[in-house]
């Protein structure tokens, strides 16, 4: 029986995946009085805002994330007019891969191999996503148009990469490999972000690509033991997973087999997120 088609594996890794200031007019008394019997006060020019008030932090919520199940959260600091830092965490539960009617169609269902692969495959994730705010408007303090180079570390966790091959006597049989892809890239995001009254903001992320590599290491074992015919049939079937740009390393011995990963690794980051001010 021949294995799902390839790059499945990386297409379902990947799948797993705008502050108000007001100005305070006050008075001052003039220096020097206008004669010596009356003095009259007139407007200062208005004094810059206090920088507590300019320099907020704030906690948003990824509701786009939610779709999929990605539960994403970030908080920023405003460095500045023009400067932020923020970091993001985002978290996915053990489930089935995101959009698979979509994935199984895009490969064929009449594919049974992949059909089987897409439905019973689950995987957890995690990131941590550090950046560094640009904001390039005139009003700034955390509003307008923003550039943020960032940092993403991410891992990508299954105990269901089921691989089938065929057994000593022509049944059928199967393996599940369990691991994790563990993967370092930077970008850029472009985006946008608005003051919804003093307390709330609109975060849209447009779009942020990133580059990086990726190491991965998946492992299965097999009961009863396998014999020299079964050991090539597997070798055969996890070697055809042929994932695009990556180096593979198969073992595979009569207890079972493992498959490690390592190779450039990409993604594009975006979000339309709702913040709280504080």
């Amino acid at each position: 029986m021949k294995f799902q088609k390839p790059y499945l594996l990386v297409l379902a890794l990947l799948a797993a995946g705008v502050q108000l200031s007001a100005q305070k007019q006050q008075f001052a008394p003039i220096a020097s009085p206008v004669s010596f019997t009356e003095n009259q006060l007139a407007p200062a020019k208005p004094t810059e805002e206090p920088a507590k008030e300019k320099n907020y932090s704030q906690i948003k919520l990824n509701l786009t994330g939610l779709v999929v199940k990605n539960y994403a959260l970030q908080v920023e600091q405003t460095l500045g007019k023009k400067f932020s830092a923020a970091i993001a965490f985002r978290t996915m539960p053990t489930t089935s891969i995101p959009f698979k009617d979509q994935l199984i169609k895009a490969f064929g269902d009449d594919e049974s191999d992949t059909r089987d692969l897409v439905n019973s495959f689950k995987m957890s994730n995690f990131a941590i996503t550090p950046e560094f705010r640009i904001y390039l408007g005139k009003k700034g303090y955390g509003r307008g148009f923003y550039i943020a180079p960032f940092y993403r570390y991410a891992s990508f966790r299954s105990n269901t990469l089921k691989v089938d091959f065929t057994g000593e006597n022509g049944q059928e049989k199967s393996i599940n490999l369990s691991g994790s892809l563990n993967s370092n890239t930077a970008g850029i995001l472009f985006g946008a972000q608005w003051a919804l009254g003093r307390h709330i903001c609109l975060d849209w992320s447009i779009a942020g690509p990133h580059y990086g590599v990726g190491k991965g290491n998946f492992s299965g074992v097999s009961n009863p033991p396998l014999s020299q015919h079964e050991q090539d049939e597997l070798s055969a079937q996890i070697n055809d997973l042929n994932i695009p740009f990556t180096d593979q390393e198969v073992n595979v011995n009569a207890n079972g087999a493992t498959m490690k990963l390592d190779g450039p690794w990409a993604g594009v980051r975006a979000a339309l997120s709702l913040g709280i001010r504080f």
